[in-house]
């Protein structure tokens, strides 16, 4: 496709904006570290929610949302409950609030206050570092892989380069322009450059959303959607099969559930629920969600700013999600079909926004667009050198340098973790796989550590170490071992391998030194298995109070649940036309969202 000159001038007038932005507040995050990477915690929490929004609205994921949601109609919407989704509603319930009650830059510096600073407590900080940096890469390909094909769609200028022996494809070479562009505003401005822009990014996206929906809505209408697509696909919920047949409308998408392995629908569904409670229960991997959190001024400002991120979140994502969708079902489909097996269904969101989308209006939506990717990018670029420069040379290395050398080994830091990053991306041909060995594989290495620092007193620093590295090697050879089995389908081995090293790790180990535990369960205060701890504290300290929030907390987070797949159908349901269902999932919205303010909101002065 040929973009005329009006939506390319938006387009570069965009990026030029948000590099003038970056520069110019770059002086006020050069002051030192807490500056560069916290924004010095004083950014408002409403202001880090849009942000931490922004983050999560990265294209890559866009394009498979838009993917999922052709294949599997609305049945879809639970499917991104792989990552899961809704570890935001666990975060803004209570995980937030005990991670910010820590006061500390870094996940691996808040391990300090679990487990001490002995020869276990450096272990566990040590491999909580090594897990940041591998899962930033990932997250760095990731974006990577998804933005140069994005990019190739629209773009005219065949960028194909041959260095050496060695050809670099234009779809890489376009990703390479665009992260490097990012790159720079990221590494001058750090945190406060990352939020300002994303705040920019974010109306750009919103309003893109809303354009989507419009034209969708205008262009399609319910007759000529129910034509295109197979009995079922507008139903949310399911039973022991999938029973979505595509064979008579566009056999490639049978033979692509087939391929997934999700024909069995409720099988799926439990292992999906299975994960996605340990996972949100372990809280956030140590990227700029944690690094958002631990932004704000306060505990009660960090579960504020995670439920403010749902709120703005998903109705304008899943608005631009569903109308993309529907207009390549009704109109692209007899294209599709023809492609026979060469379908790349991650390509479905380029092929909707390259023909149906006016002059113009186009410019503004790649522009939004791109601003998801930069904003998701920026954030992993932003949040993982803060584990190298603080965790590792402040801690260990050079505890005494200046503020300066600080910042400007940050900047060669983050250059170097986008760099690798890229070298990985180059040899991702899927963005599926690498969503599912993310979410399920590296998660599943990181889940079982990260529960039992919350819950179990006896867990200690050399439990976490051994706990993390066997689930780290597990969640990198399993699927070599293993490369037809489905990354979901793995990730129960890979947690009973880490699970394994945690409680050996710690049972063939003395306890941590007890000041500590008493320290971190008196100002953290989770409830658990604590109670030898619990003793302690309060023959020192008569007036504490246990905390007893454990079924509450659940109640809440179940709530929340639906509070938040409530925003996801709404949208969905509203493109569709289908407004009977949208009314019931409004009701259930408004339903939640009153329960969560007695339940939940207004409980939170008590932290």
């Amino acid at each position: 496709m040929n973009l005329q000159p009006l939506d390319i001038g938006i387009v570069i007038g965009y990026l030029i904006l948000t590099l003038l932005i970056g520069f110019l507040i770059s002086k006020q995050a050069s002051k030192n570290l807490d500056s560069y990477f916290l924004g010095g915690k004083r950014i408002p929490w409403y202001i880090l929610g849009i942000s931490n929004a922004s983050g999560m609205f990265d294209i890559t994921g866009t394009m498979w949302f838009v993917s999922i949601l052709f294949i599997y109609g609305l049945k879809g919407a639970w499917l991104p409950w792989i990552w899961p989704i809704w570890n935001q509603v666990f975060l803004m319930v209570f995980l937030a609030t005990w991670l910010r009650r820590s006061k500390v830059m870094t996940g691996a510096e808040w391990l300090k206050t679990r487990f001490g600073e002995d020869r276990g407590g450096r272990l566990s900080h040590l491999i909580i570092v090594v897990f940041a940096i591998v899962s930033v890469i990932g997250f760095i390909a990731y974006t990577f892989a998804g933005i140069g094909k994005f990019a190739t769609s629209f773009f005219p200028w065949d960028l194909t380069t041959e260095i050496g022996s060695k050809v670099i494809s234009s779809e890489n070479m376009y990703a390479l322009l665009i992260i490097g562009f990012t790159t720079l505003y990221v590494i001058k401005g750090g945190m406060y450059s990352v939020v300002a822009t994303e705040i920019m990014q974010f109306l750009v996206l919103t309003i893109s959303c809303f354009v989507v929906g419009v034209i969708a809505m205008n262009l399609v209408t319910p007759a000529q959607l129910n034509a295109v697509i197979p009995a079922g696909w507008k139903d949310l919920f399911f039973g022991w099969k999938l029973n979505l047949d595509w064979s008579n409308l566009i056999p490639s998408v049978k033979n692509k559930i087939s391929a997934d392995g999700y024909e069995y629908f409720s099988i799926i569904f439990m292992i999906m629920v299975f994960k996605g409670l340990l996972v949100s229960i372990a809280g956030p991997v140590p990227s700029y969600d944690l690094q958002r959190i631990l932004s704000t001024k306060n505990p009660r400002d960090a579960a504020r700013m995670t439920g403010f991120t749902s709120l703005v979140l998903f109705f304008p994502r899943f608005l631009m999600v569903a109308g993309i969708t529907v207009l390549v079902l009704v109109y692209f489909s007899p294209k599709l079909n023809s492609m026979g097996s060469d379908i790349d269904f991650e390509m479905i969101l380029p092929y909707a926004v390259s023909n149906f989308i006016p002059t113009g209006l186009l410019g503004l939506l790649l522009a939004g667009l791109i601003a998801a990717f930069m904003s998701n990018f920026a954030a992993y670029v932003n949040a993982g050198p803060a584990y190298i420069v603080n965790d590792i040379y402040k801690k260990f290395i050079n505890p005494n340098a200046s503020n300066k050398r600080y910042i400007r080994l940050s900047y060669l830091v983050s250059l170097l973790v986008v760099i690798i990053g890229v070298i990985f991306g180059m040899f991702i041909h899927s963005i599926d796989s690498m969503t599912k060995w993310i979410v399920a594989s590296l998660y599943g290495g990181y889940t079982a550590a990260n529960i039992l620092k919350w819950v179990w007193w006896r867990f200690n620093g050399y439990g976490y170490f051994w706990g993390m590295l066997s689930g780290i090697a597990a969640s990198l050879v399993i699927p070599l071992v293993f490369p037809d089995s489905s990354a979901l389908n793995t990730f129960p081995l890979i947690l009973l391998i880490s699970s394994v090293g945690c409680v050996a790790g710690s049972l063939l180990t003395a306890p941590d030194n007890e000041e500590v535990l008493k320290e971190f369960y008196s100002s953290v205060r989770p409830w658990g298995f604590w109670e030898p701890i619990y003793q302690k504290v309060l023959a020192e300290n008569p007036a504490f109070k246990k905390n007893r929030n454990f079924k509450r907390d659940m109640m809440n987070c179940s709530v929340g649940i639906a509070w938040q797949m409530s925003m996801v159908v709404m949208p969905i349901y509203l493109v569709i036309r289908e407004f009977i269902s949208m009314s019931i999932a409004f009701v259930v919205f408004a339903a939640t969202t009153v329960f969560l303010k007695f339940y939940w909101y207004d409980r939170l002065e008590e932290d």
